[in-house]
């Protein structure tokens, strides 16, 4: 069975330069975080505020942050000290408490907007056809910067499933981009994840999210 070193080699030599890979480190062991950094890979994704909290005490700044779950707006507090961008603002309310906390944390928050692609009425994100919109609408912050566009897409089997979710982003990340909002930077485009990163970067994308090829099946929960 390979090794965690193993998997971050032959991923870093399939990936293209200019993709940036997070590594979804979700329910994992610290030193499991700490051998993917030791491997080449400097950007952890979390998922789960409390566990985030506790990996970074021990790694800390020996990694980039990217929250990457549903952030519940009373978390906020927890999160904007200790991330470096968090890929799933979906929502003004939620811009203005990244907006209010990176204030009082004398920082500029790096925020994505998390794109429901699928348009699936159980899962997070802003409609696609709403983007422009929220865009605008939290644009005028002045302690968040907005980077860019972050989807999940439907989950299937078949990875070539989820292109025509990540064409459908990209067409509104190009749309955005063009449009030369102020305070908006159209410069990452987050999409994809262990079945399926192959056919977002073909399709655009610039960051993936990958954890089960990183760090193979979860046996365990975090505690």
């Amino acid at each position: 069975m390979e090794t965690i070193t193993e998997n971050v080699k032959l991923l870093l030599s399939e990936v293209p330069e200019g993709v940036e890979i997070v590594a979804a480190a979700k329910t994992r062991k610290v030193e499991e975080i700490l051998e993917v950094i030791d491997a080449g890979i400097s950007k952890i994704g979390e998922n789960y505020v409390q566990e985030a909290v506790a990996v970074h005490e021990l790694v800390g700044e020996k990694a980039q942050w990217h929250f990457i779950g549903h952030l519940q707006s009373n978390k906020v507090v927890h999160v904007v000290p200790i991330f470096d961008m968090i890929e799933t603002v979906d929502s003004a309310k939620l811009a203005r408490k990244i907006d209010k906390y990176a204030k009082l944390n004398n920082k500029i928050m790096s925020i994505l907007i998390e794109v429901n692609s699928g348009r699936e009425p159980q899962k997070n994100g802003v409609m696609p056809e709403d983007v422009e919109q929220l865009i605008r609408e939290i644009a005028p912050l002045s302690h968040i910067k907005l980077l860019g566009l972050m989807t999940m897409g439907p989950f299937t089997g078949d990875p070539e499933d989820a292109r025509p979710y990540f064409v459908e982003t990209r067409k509104i990340f190009s749309h955005i981009r063009d449009m030369n909002i102020p305070n908006v930077e159209m410069k990452f485009l987050s999409m994809g994840m262990s079945n399926s990163y192959k056919i977002a970067i073909e399709e655009g994308a610039n960051i993936i999210r990958v954890g089960t090829k990183i760090f193979g099946e979860r046996m365990c929960k975090f505690e």
